[in-house]
């Protein structure tokens, strides 16, 4: 057996073995509208979130695991949270810093983790673990003007909206897929009708154009113990409201 003969043998083999090597991940990208109940597009596009899910015998690839450098941050600032949504791998480590010179209670008790950091001061930082799917709803019960969502996924093929609508969900791996959008003012029937198959091929893959749309209904929430917020107490920095 000649070596050129060997060599094409041997190529011929770890091709039908790793078939990967020919695949080519993807990058799939969408545009988003956010539409209110009168038809008009909302200027700012931003924080709706488009996952893909492998179906049809693709495989689930295992979501990243961040370093302690780059675990994923809510910061506490300004009486607001920073991002207002944060989408992360199932499995994520959450800090959730206080920036402010006054005390925040941050907790959660929606749909995804449920969660009490209790009252902790400036400077410091408390953790979650986002160890199950699901989206939380994250609020201050000091500060009812302050709000934020952490989307768990069990994917590592997603993206969120840039203010004018742009998505990209970068090293998709070829192959079957379902699409899912969630955005914070659209209700769950709207969002489920956006659902549908694709298929990924290798290069770039594009969703369209997403209308996403908006409820127009105003978005309450009670306090940790599912009251009304009470007027803070002018006396106390904890308290601190404008």
């Amino acid at each position: 057996m000649s070596n050129s003969y060997a060599y094409r043998v041997a190529m011929c083999v770890a091709l039908m073995l790793c078939p990967a090597l020919h695949a080519q991940d993807a990058t799939v990208t969408a545009t988003v509208a956010i539409v209110k109940p009168n038809k008009i597009k909302f200027h700012d596009a931003s924080n709706v979130v488009v996952w893909l899910t492998p179906t049809g015998g693709t495989a689930i690839p295992p979501n990243p695991v961040a370093q302690p450098s780059e675990r994923p941050r809510l910061v506490q600032k300004d009486k607001s949270f920073h991002p207002h949504v944060l989408v992360v791998p199932v499995g994520s480590l959450v800090q959730f810093p206080n920036h402010d010179p006054f005390f925040h209670n941050v907790f959660s008790l929606f749909e995804g983790k449920r969660f009490d950091l209790g009252l902790y001061e400036a400077g410091s930082t408390r953790d979650v673990l986002f160890d199950r799917p699901g989206i939380s709803y994250i609020f201050c019960n000091i500060h009812a003007e302050m709000s934020a969502v952490v989307v768990a996924l069990n994917t590592p093929y997603y993206g969120l909206s840039d203010r004018r609508g742009q998505v990209v969900i970068p090293k998709v791996a070829p192959g079957h897929y379902t699409v899912h959008v969630w955005y914070e003012g659209a209700l769950t029937d709207a969002l489920n009708a956006l659902t549908r198959e694709i298929n990924v091929s290798e290069g770039t893959s594009t969703l369209g154009f997403l209308r996403v749309p908006a409820s127009g209904l105003p978005q309450e929430h009670k306090n940790l113990y599912g009251r009304d917020y009470t007027p803070p107490s002018p006396s106390s920095p904890a308290y601190e409201h404008p």
